[in-house]
């Protein structure tokens, strides 16, 4: 599906995923477009993956910006997205990225390949504005895949990836360094967990083996948040630290555990990393 010499535009290319990704087409002989609205990152992506990326600032709610950008790629992968406005605070955003910003990356996808849309878990059992906003792309696709059957819509469904932008791992591990009190909701809690190359390995995959708009996902294992709160601490804690916790209980947007389709099990129902696996994997 990936053709050399073909150029890709990838939305969210400055995050975990879209860098990985953006790494893995230029491997693979592609060209590659990143559009984002903030320069620094941007110059961050180009000294991290390649200056070989094109970048463009932007936003992917400005339809002329967009019908310009269109006009030279032969494919889109959107991974653009924020995380839970109203946990964060930032509803609004949430709403523009994940619902208009799709819609509009949709409307101006009259003449490429494929476009292939990055969903969660989260809209299986939905609890959040993420979940809500991410549910509505599904749909997004759904109902441009009747319009223009002869465009390939593709929409994947991930788990928690380590480390991504929005991850509490990134603020567990400065405390934890530095022997100070984590904050934790549930340790009971299970998610689905797995590593940005795995991510974009499924992203291929969805690519090369979905037959339509329909989500793809595969089996995943899982971890409770007590097992990886224990193995960020095995791994980074200093010398004779005793760590602080603080439990503070789940948020009304969040599920105790969670599914990555409506008749699959939940995450506390299937196997689960070791301790182990996890110290390797953060």
């Amino acid at each position: 599906m990936i053709k050399k010499g073909k150029k890709y535009l990838v939305t969210g290319g400055t995050g975990i995923i879209g860098k990985t990704l953006c790494s893995r087409l230029l491997t693979m002989g592609a060209k590659v477009v990143v559009i984002s609205r903030d320069e620094k990152k941007l110059e961050k992506l180009k000294k991290e993956v390649s200056n070989d990326v094109e970048t463009l600032v932007g936003n992917i709610c400005n339809r002329n910006l967009l019908q310009d950008v269109m006009e030279e790629v032969d494919g889109v992968f959107h991974l653009a997205a924020v995380a839970d406005g109203m946990q964060s605070g930032k509803p609004i955003e949430s709403v523009m990225s994940n619902v208009i910003g799709s819609l509009t990356i949709l409307e101006q996808s009259y003449d490429v390949d494929f476009v292939l849309g990055i969903s969660s878990d989260k809209v299986v059992q939905v609890s959040g504005s993420y979940g809500a906003t991410k549910f509505l792309m599904e749909k997004l696709f759904n109902q441009f895949e009747e319009k223009n059957p002869d465009i390939k819509y593709r929409v994947v469904r991930l788990g928690n990836v380590i480390y991504s932008t929005d991850s509490v791992l990134h603020r567990w591990k400065k405390l934890i360094e530095n022997c100070k009190q984590v904050v934790v909701t549930d340790k009971k809690a299970t998610r689905f967990f797995l590593t940005r190359q795995v991510a974009v390995d499924l992203i291929m995959r969805c690519l090369k083996n979905a037959k339509d708009s329909k989500p793809y996902f595969e089996d995943m294992k899982s971890a409770s948040i007590g097992n990886l709160l224990k193995a960020m601490t095995n791994k980074y804690a200093p010398k004779n630290c005793k760590l602080s916790i603080k439990k503070i209980g789940l948020s009304p947007n969040e599920n105790l555990h969670e599914k990555i389709s409506e008749d699959g099990p939940y995450t506390n129902e299937i196997e689960q990393y070791t301790v182990k696996e996890l110290e390797e994997m953060i």
